[in-house]
């Protein structure tokens, strides 16, 4: 009878932002509380970096022999797989989930012996930093400028059954490598200055907390699936935002996306309902837009199929555990909406615990298809609706008032036609009024007024209350109809100051043309807008839908002599020309601040050049005549005839000639150099260079050399560099220390490799310079007048800064430890040119 195949193991993943945050620690202590508790538990490999703690962590643990593998010249330690499986333990501690093995044993990363430990049956303890995760490995690039070559599956981790963050506040790591907690005395400032920096490991933890948050997202999902929750769990803001396609639904995306990020890492989706025929009625290009500026703002687009907007819009909200829905204000007419709710009122009603935003917009204003309104400001559906009212609803009111005619008299009667008068007026404004008034007042002569069924008046009472009913009548509607009329004026004026408004603060706030226009398609509804050219037709600024010529566009407002303003979706109204010019104007206030900002660029660049052209002839001025007279001076002493010199005195002279020679030569080639790096002139040839042998290069040449201490770490020797601009660069920095650094003062210049960089380190104990200054160091002419004037003109450091970021590296100064400067050069190592 076969064995049953064991059962496979369970993987706990102690997550960390950066190395030190005490994971290795964290494993270790849960791998002594399983031991205490009756479990088998080994050591299968730990690195402890000679941490003490970690160390006594280990305790009496069983530690697994590690297996040694030649590797050129070196031996290797690595997990001894066929020894751990042959164990067999049920707990297994294995440190360093991304570890890459030495080539040639089973398999060619750490988490793939994992993954036969875990198939083995045994329980599996292990580690990993955020970024090594490989879905994260250009995140944390871009980040803190390296880029991790060991990397381990998302999915491997996502796998584990559990997975625990091990957090630690930046200022609190950084306390501890100071202290030495971490790395050697000799790698704490190096690490402090490049990867342990504060900004780096924040925003290194941010991604921790960000990417652990989503897998406890999705666990807890799968837990409301199987136990078929279908209520909101509001543990996390989430936003939905459902859009029709129309001019609007832009600015929709742009109120969640303004409503998530004030959340605090809430998250929102937009939902576009295509109807269940399979018939979808936006066009494409249109969905493939508004697919794009989600995505462009931070969201995620989603399209679903179903006969009941509101429902699907509601289900896809549920079943994505949102908390909030956004969705515009209705275009439909109050009259429609009292037959049919709308998908708005639908989904508000039924909605339960998930919160409803109606967000109106200017398309709310205009009905769908023959909306267009007329010169009196109202639509035509509501003239429509006003004459037939005016025309029929006075037989209709008198039919009703006949039934009851026992419960009134003329009096009331007279008073019900005037009221239909002033309704009728509200909706069709004042011409549909005038109609009802004189249909009402025949209705009132021929149903109501004695004698009845006829048009003719007993009384001359009766005779006058009609004709001042009719004039009564035409009044109300024509003081109604021009209310109306103000009110529309009044709404659009305001309209016209918000925009204005708006106009002004942007115009204030610096706002861009890109900004103008998506600010113009929105307010007017259109899909896209341009300013452009009107000699060529080149497009100077865009926004939306692609634009044609302007002599065909839907509108096209003059900006300047030279530019217009075209929109693209339907003609404006008349009432929408004053604003058209006040965007105008907007757009030719923003040509000219563009125009002047260059000029004043322009302005400055020649400044600094005439300031750099002054300062060079200052510095010229004495640095280049103080070596020719020494030159001149001593070969007029050798030619003079009227001396004799001995030969100690002529050795005496021609050196200074040699050194005023090379005074001369230095301050030449940094001249030059500083202009072609700043026309960007210098381009670098990278190979691998030996920096022990540059610095020996640069050492044979140097005075007092015996007091600079050279500390090169082999690991960090070879550098993916220029093998003369490094010469040049170190040559200044080092000579520049022992210029400044008090005899005998030692000089040490140390090299440690941080992730694939070399850190190289000048450091003199010298006076200083204050933080403040420190970087104008690296500024040209920085020997006039702040610091005490000597040889050359103040060009060495800003020449080795530029040269040195030619090469892709960085120069940089700090303290000390002690006092004095130290200056800080990182190259990348060469494992870049492999």
């Amino acid at each position: 009878m076969e064995s049953a195949a064991p059962t496979r193991g369970t993987l706990r993943v102690y997550l960390g932002a950066s190395p030190g945050v005490g994971k290795t620690y964290a494993m270790l202590a849960e791998g002594r509380r399983r031991a205490e508790r009756g479990a088998d538990v080994v050591v299968g490999l730990v690195e402890t970096h000679g941490r003490p703690r970690t160390v006594e962590q280990i305790g009496d643990l069983e530690v697994l022999p590690r297996l040694e593998v030649e590797r050129g010249a070196t031996i290797q330690q690595e997990l001894d797989l066929a020894g751990l499986l042959a164990r067999s333990p049920q707990v297994a501690l294995v440190d360093e989930l991304a570890h890459t093995n030495v080539p040639g044993l089973t398999h060619e990363k750490r988490w793939q012996d994992v993954e036969d430990l875990l198939a083995a049956g045994i329980c599996v303890i292990t580690t990993v930093n955020i970024q090594h995760l490989e879905s994260l490995n250009d995140v944390v690039e871009s980040i803190t400028g390296v880029r991790q070559r060991e990397t381990v599956p998302d999915t491997v981790v996502r796998r584990a059954d559990a997975i625990e963050l091990v957090d630690m506040s930046p200022q609190a790591l950084r306390r501890r490598m100071a202290h030495g907690n971490i790395y050697a005395p000799e790698q704490v400032d190096p690490a402090l200055s490049h990867f342990f920096r504060e900004g780096n490991l924040t925003a290194l933890r941010e991604l921790a907390l960000l990417w652990l948050a989503d897998r406890v997202d999705e666990g807890m999902e799968r837990y409301r699936t199987d136990h078929e929750i279908e209520s909101t769990w509001a543990t996390r803001e989430r936003i939905v935002v459902a859009v029709t396609g129309g001019p609007e639904s832009e600015g929709l995306l742009r109120r969640a996306a303004r409503i998530a990020s004030r959340t605090g890492g809430g998250e929102w989706l937009a939902l576009y309902v295509s109807r269940g025929d399979g018939l979808v009625t936006m066009d494409p290009a249109r969905l493939h837009r508004l697919h794009a500026v989600t995505e462009d703002m931070g969201g995620t687009f989603h399209t679903v199929v179903g006969d009941d907007a509101a429902a699907a819009i509601l289900d896809f909200a549920r079943a994505e555990n949102a908390t909030q829905v956004v969705i515009g204000a209705s275009r439909r007419g109050r009259l429609s909406t009292l037959v049919d709710p709308g998908v708005g009122e639908t989904v508000i009603a039924t909605s339960g615990d998930v919160d409803v935003h109606i967000v109106t917009h200017e398309e709310a204003r205009r009905p769908r298809g023959g909306g267009r309104r007329t010169r009196s400001g109202l639509s035509r559906q509501r003239l429509v609706a006003g004459h037939l009212l005016g025309a029929l609803g006075p037989f209709v009111l008198s039919g009703l008032l006949l039934l009851t005619d026992d419960l009134h008299g003329l009096p009331s009667e007279a008073m019900a036609l005037m009221a239909l008068v002033v309704a009728t007026a509200i909706v069709g404004g004042r011409w549909p009024a005038v109609v009802c008034s004189l249909v009402s007042g025949f209705a009132l002569n021929f149903f109501f007024t004695p004698p009845l069924r006829t048009f003719s008046i007993a009384s001359t009472d009766n005779g006058v209350a009609v004709v001042l009913f009719v004039a009564v009548g035409i009044a109300v509607s024509s003081v109604v109809g021009l209310a109306a009329r103000r009110t529309a004026e009044a709404d659009r004026s305001s309209a016209e100051a918000e925009a204005l408004t708006v106009l002004s603060h942007s115009l204030l706030h610096a706002g861009d043309e890109q900004s103008l226009l998506a600010g113009a398609c929105e307010l007017f509804g259109m899909r896209g807008a341009a300013i452009v050219r009107t000699a060529d037709g080149e497009i100077v600024a865009a926004y939306g839908e692609a634009t044609p010529p302007w002599s065909e566009a839907d509108a096209a407002v003059p900006v300047d002599d030279d530019t217009m303003l075209v929109l693209t979706g339907r003609p404006p109204a008349a009432a929408d020309q004053r604003l058209l010019k006040a965007y105008a104007a907007h757009a030719s206030v923003l040509a000219e601040r563009r125009r002047a900002m260059h000029d004043a660029a322009e302005r400055r660049a020649l400044a600094e050049a005439d300031q750099t052209r002054t300062a060079l002839l200052a510095a010229v001025s004495h640095d280049l005549r103080s070596p020719l007279a020494a030159v001149k001076a001593a070969i007029s002493s050798l030619r003079s005839t009227d001396v004799v010199w001995s030969a100690a005195d002529e050795q005496a002279l021609l050196a200074t000639v040699e050194e005023g020679a090379d005074r001369l030569d230095d301050l030449v080639t940094n001249l030059l150099d500083m202009s072609r790096l700043r026309l960007g002139a210098v381009t670098p040839h990278v190979d691998e260079v030996d920096l022990r042998s540059a610095v020996a290069s640069v050492l044979g040449s140097l005075p007092d050399r015996d007091r600079v201490d050279v500390r090169i770490d082999p690991v960090a020797s070879l550098v993916a560099a220029d093998t003369g601009l490094v010469e040049r660069v170190l040559a200044n920095l080092i000579g520049n220390a022992v210029t400044y650094a008090p005899a005998p003062a030692r000089i040490v210049v140390d090299a440690t490799p941080v992730a694939d960089r070399a850190v190289i380190r000048v450091a003199d104990t010298g006076p200083g310079v204050p933080a403040a200054q420190r970087e104008r160091l690296f500024e040209p002419f920085q020997r006039l007048g702040d610091v005490p004037r000597g040889e050359g003109v103040g060009l060495g450091l800003a020449v080795a800064r530029g040269l040195t970021e030619a090469m892709g590296g960085t120069l940089t100064a700090e303290d000390t430890p002690g006092g004095g400067l130290t200056f800080v050069l990182d190259l990348p190592l060469t494992g870049g040119l492999r």
